[in-house]
């Protein structure tokens, strides 16, 4: 019985192996994450006599090369949360915290928990790709935010609301918008003003069939009038023009990123298997069908229902001590924030539109009108809407 402790870290991880009763088979040494020195332990570790298991942490995507390593080698791995390491007794009063003695921790965890480890399954290279792309796109989604914020910001002393000339949703192609880019062409109120009408009108049209946008020549008027009402505060000459136009350009930039991700990860999600069932859910389209996919990932990891609830992070565990037993207790927030994020998106979605008989909702409405919080009846709805998703994707992927 030999247990492997690995504290991975950047470029390199400290291992220790030890035995029951504190018996210590290698003390705490470095081993670097080339294949070299990769093969070289894997080696080591399948020579020890008797069942071998390697325990170690969660930790960014340091991990995976090793735990990937070594479970194509053959040899029993199990990952754990770091909270699970973090909490585990060190017997000591004295706190310390060193890789030597993270791994010498994990060795004894692994020793007192040996039957309950679970092994580590690589996870599916369609679900990673699929996981990252959503992550780099919440990224983007916030710079964006920022971005336009910027903008807006700047074309308030230049033209005046011209980002409330046009209602326009952002085109599925490229994610460009119509008033970011009349933006870019008309980037100050006098580049309208000072045109007769007639002048603008000839040139909006042009510019309207050069970038694929639909022209109306009311649309052109009310334009025309709406800046030749305007009062720029930023003079009208180069400089002002560099300082909108970059601002404009790297907003534009972000949204054709945005559009790309968003058409890899709808492409990615399609191939896996519970894409059709996950995609009927209400409230679910486009962007938040593959966000979700990819957050929650194989569902076969979760036992039950409940442990998929607690992934994300939004159960309510029990807190009682002596006579103290609250009536109201708040949620986790022990699971994946992004999942969080994402069902609170859908959430919005179902509320806004309130569909009737749909499950989620009447639930969601039933709540509310028991005279709960916000909060309390949106994380309510969550909760219903996860147990939903798992009950409905493991039976589709039972009988496909």
């Amino acid at each position: 019985m030999n247990a492997v402790g690995i504290d991975v870290s950047k470029g390199k991880s400290t291992v220790t192996v030890m035995q029951p009763f504190g018996v210590v088979i290698a003390p705490p040494y470095e081993v670097g994450h080339s294949e070299r020195e990769l093969h070289d332990l894997a080696a080591y570790i399948k020579s020890l006599p008797g069942e071998t298991k390697v325990l170690m942490e969660y930790t960014g995507h340091y991990y995976e090369p090793v735990a990937r390593y070594l479970h194509e080698s053959g040899i029993f791995v199990s990952v754990v949360n770091a909270i699970l390491s973090h909490d585990y007794s060190g017997n000591t009063v004295r706190k310390t915290k060193t890789d030597k003695k993270d791994s010498v921790k994990l060795a004894n965890m692994a020793i007192d928990r040996w039957l309950d480890l679970k092994e580590y399954i690589p996870e599916n290279e369609i679900r990673q790709t699929l996981k990252i792309c959503n992550r780099q796109y919440n990224q983007y989604n916030k710079m964006k935010t920022m971005l336009k914020n910027n903008l807006i910001a700047l074309l308030d002393q230049s033209f005046p609301d011209v980002n409330k000339l046009f209602t326009s949703p952002a085109r599925k192609s490229d994610g460009h918008e119509k008033w970011v880019d009349f933006a870019l062409k008309f980037w100050h109120c006098e580049c309208v003003s000072k045109l007769s009408l007639r002048q603008f009108t000839d040139r909006y049209e042009l510019w309207c069939r050069k970038n694929n946008y639909h022209y109306t020549e009311t649309k052109a008027e009310s334009i025309y009038r709406a800046a030749c009402g305007k009062v720029g505060l930023l003079p009208m000459c180069d400089s002002t023009k560099v300082i909108i136009t970059q601002a404009l350009i790297q907003l534009q930039t972000v949204e054709e990123s945005l559009a790309a991700l968003k058409s890899e990860m709808l492409q990615l999600s399609s191939s896996l298997p519970e894409y059709a069932t996950v995609m009927s859910f209400y409230g679910v389209g486009e962007i938040l069908g593959p966000q979700l996919i990819a957050e929650i990932g194989d569902i076969h990891r979760f036992e039950n229902k409940k442990c998929l609830v607690a992934f994300a992070g939004i159960d309510a565990p029990p807190y009682q001590s002596g006579t103290f037993n609250p009536q109201s207790r708040s949620i986790s927030k022990r699971g994946s924030p992004s999942l969080r994020k994402t069902l609170f998106q859908i959430m919005s979605v179902i509320l806004q539109n309130s569909p009737e008989h749909e499950p989620v909702y009447t639930y969601l409405d039933k709540k509310r009108a028991e005279g709960k919080p916000y909060k309390v009846y949106m994380i309510a709805a969550a909760n219903k809407f996860l147990r939903i998703y798992y009950a409905r994707v493991k039976e589709n992927l039972v009988n496909t």
